[in-house]
């Protein structure tokens, strides 16, 4: 919750800096016809589901990891983004009231995204809906036994603002959501689904050219 607090935070000292900023430069540059985009940023992902293993109820929990995106502008509103984490998100695996293992994830995304308002608008929101691969590694087990997860696989929707500093700089916050329910195994043998459906909330600073 600490976390997701100072996100929330730096959201709103970007929002307060891009107005003036943008005012500044607005009069020698365009953001309309720029093409391409990328943002690099930090995420934290969050479970919102707790799948159960072989008969047992487990809570996964959720960790921060730096992202990179890039874009292709259609036109000034519609654009195609490649997205995902630059890092691995680690999770610990908590059942009975204590750690019994821990993953790692670390997704990638391809999603069309629809951004209102003009290219020169301070404020942008957007909307976008895509497909996302989580690829699992890493996974561990007390006991002794050998944890496998198969990489998730599924629809992801976004929804995010960007502020614009100037014509070429902007700040970004987005929510993401993730939907899958990829095989879990002990021992080779399938004993359930993970099916977690993360949350990942992010910012951001990107440049459009």
């Amino acid at each position: 919750m600490i976390r997701f607090r100072h996100l929330t935070l730096a959201m709103i000292g970007a929002l307060a800096f891009a107005p003036a900023a943008f005012a500044q430069d607005a009069s020698t540059d365009s953001a309309s016809g720029k093409r391409f985009a990328i943002v690099g940023g930090y995420a934290l992902t969050q479970p919102t589901k707790n799948p159960q293993i072989a008969g047992t109820r487990t809570d996964l929990d959720g960790d921060g990891a730096p992202t990179l995106s890039a874009s292709y502008f259609i036109n000034d509103n519609i654009a195609i983004e490649a997205w995902g984490s630059a890092d691995k998100f680690g999770h610990r695996v908590n059942a009975g009231g204590g750690k019994i293992g821990s993953v790692d994830s670390q997704p990638i995304a391809l999603s069309g995204q629809y951004h209102f308002r003009g290219a020169d608008s301070i404020v942008r929101p957007f909307v976008g809906l895509g497909y996302y691969e989580a690829n699992y590694s890493n996974e561990s087990l007390s006991g002794g036994q050998r944890l496998g997860v198969e990489n998730a696989k599924g629809a992801m929707a976004t929804a995010g603002v960007d502020l614009n500093i100037n014509p070429t700089w902007f700040a970004r916050a987005d929510v993401r959501y993730m939907q899958g329910k990829p095989d879990v195994k002990l021992d080779g043998v399938k004993v359930g689904e993970a099916e977690l459906n993360p949350v990942t909330v992010g910012v951001g600073i990107g440049a459009r050219f």
